[in-house]
């Protein structure tokens, strides 16, 4: 249970103020959808989770522990420093579909958690953690944690969240998990 936890509450802190979740909610704004974009970003993560924690594992059998060890701890300090950059969402960059609102979000989550840092952060967790399951399990709740208020109240509990704190926060999880991998290594 412990890769289910972790994955869950990292992702959840580091997807606070990222660009999916200012996704979320030009999606609510747009569609006035809600449950037609829940299980699009349901959909989207788990397919893009799935195949980042597989890509983790992977990366975990064909790079020795030692290699595997200082590879992971440097990663988890650049997306400590990543997260405290604040995103920005462009909305001439972002096309949304002129689809229905599951398809369109479908789309447009999976397109932009393409190396997202929550997409850095699965990868990184299925090297340290098992079984793949909780980690892809974990992410998976911890992006629905952190977008579906975003859907279901929009831009008044956006424009309430405390950011800049919520990246920090973010920002030294990231840096503990590097120092604990970098004391004890992988697995």
């Amino acid at each position: 249970m412990q890769a289910l936890l972790v994955s869950t509450g990292t992702v959840a802190v580091a997807e606070i103020g990222d660009k999916t979740q200012l996704l979320a909610l030009l999606l609510a704004a747009r569609f006035r959808k809600p449950w037609p974009i829940a299980f699009g970003i349901l959909a989207a993560t788990l397919l893009n989770h799935a195949v980042s924690a597989w890509l983790g594992a992977e990366l975990s059998q064909w790079l020795s522990p030692e290699i595997l060890r200082w590879v992971v701890t440097a990663s988890f300090l650049a997306v400590a420093l990543w997260t405290l950059k604040p995103d920005k969402l462009d909305e001439n960059d972002e096309k949304l579909p002129a689809h229905g609102a599951f398809i369109a979000t479908l789309i447009a989550f999976f397109l932009a958690e393409i190396g997202d840092k929550t997409q850095v952060a699965t990868v990184l967790l299925a090297t340290k953690y098992s079984p793949l399951w909780q980690v892809i399990t974990g992410t998976t709740l911890g992006m629905l944690a952190a977008n579906l208020p975003v859907v279901w109240l929009g831009h008044r509990f956006a424009d309430r969240l405390p950011l800049k704190l919520a990246r920090t926060i973010a920002a030294v999880v990231f840096l503990a998990l590097a120092l604990w991998v970098a004391v004890f290594g992988v697995g």
